[in-house]
C-alpha cells in the first residue's frame, strides 16, 4: 500500500471521527494512530529508540 492510500485512509478514518463523534474523538483517534505509527515504525526497525535518549558527544556551540 502506498503512503498517498495509507494517508487518504488515516485522513478519512478522522473525518468520521470528528464527524460522528466530535472534537474528542477526533484527537482521541489521531493520538492513537500517531502512536499506532511510531510502534509500526518501531516493529520494522526504521526508529530506533537510543537516538532519542542518547547523549549527544560532540556538540557545536
Amino acid at each position: 500500500m502506498s503512503m498517498a492510500v495509507a494517508g487518504m485512509i488515516a485522513g478519512m478514518a478522522l473525518g468520521f471521527a470528528g464527524y460522528f463523534g466530535g472534537f474528542g474523538a477526533f484527537v482521541l483517534v489521531a493520538a492513537l494512530g500517531a502512536i499506532g505509527f511510531l510502534v509500526g515504525r518501531l516493529s520494522e526497525g526504521d526508529l530506533d529508540l537510543g537516538e532519542f535518549f542518547r547523549p549527544r558527544d560532540n556538540r557545536r556551540r
